[in-house]
C-alpha cells in the first residue's frame, strides 16, 4: 500500500513554506523519524523549494512518502522564464543533511529534487 502525502502550493507566498514545514514534520513523525533528522529533512525540503523558485518556477508539488524510510519528491510547476538561479548554498546544505539527493534539470534550471533520509 502506497503511503504518500501530496501538496501543491505557490512559491511566491512565504506563508506556504510554514505550512510545508508543518506537513513535512507530521509525515516524519508518522514515520517515527527522530527530531534531529526531522529538522534536517524540513530544511532540505524547504531549500529544494527555494531552488525551484530561484530557477523561475511559480509553484511546486511535493510528494512525501514513508515507504522504506522518508522521502520527498519536489517538482516545479507554473514555469516562467527558467534559468540557473543561485543554488550553490542550497545544494551544499542539502547534500550534507540527507542520505540521498537526486537533481533533475531542464537546461540549467533545477526542475525536480528527490530527497531520501
Amino acid at each position: 500500500m502506497m503511503k504518500d502525502f501530496k501538496l501543491a502550493f505557490c512559491l511566491s507566498d512565504s506563508k506556504y513554506f510554514t505550512a510545508l514545514r508543518l506537513a513535512v514534520g507530521g509525515v516524519c513523525a508518522a514515520a517515527d523519524l527522530d527530531i534531529d533528522a526531522t529538522e534536517d529533512f524540513k530544511v532540505c525540503v524547504t531549500e529544494s523549494c527555494l531552488m525551484l523558485k530561484n530557477c523561475g518556477f511559480g509553484s511546486a508539488e511535493v510528494v512525501l512518502s514513508t515507504e522504506g524510510g522518508v522521502s520527498a519528491k519536489i517538482t516545479g510547476g507554473d514555469a516562467g522564464e527558467l534559468g540557473k538561479g543561485e543554488n550553490e548554498f542550497s545544494l551544499a546544505l542539502i547534500s550534507a543533511l540527507v542520505s540521498s539527493c537526486e537533481i533533475e534539470k531542464s537546461g540549467k534550471a533545477v526542475k525536480e529534487v528527490v530527497l531520501k533520509v
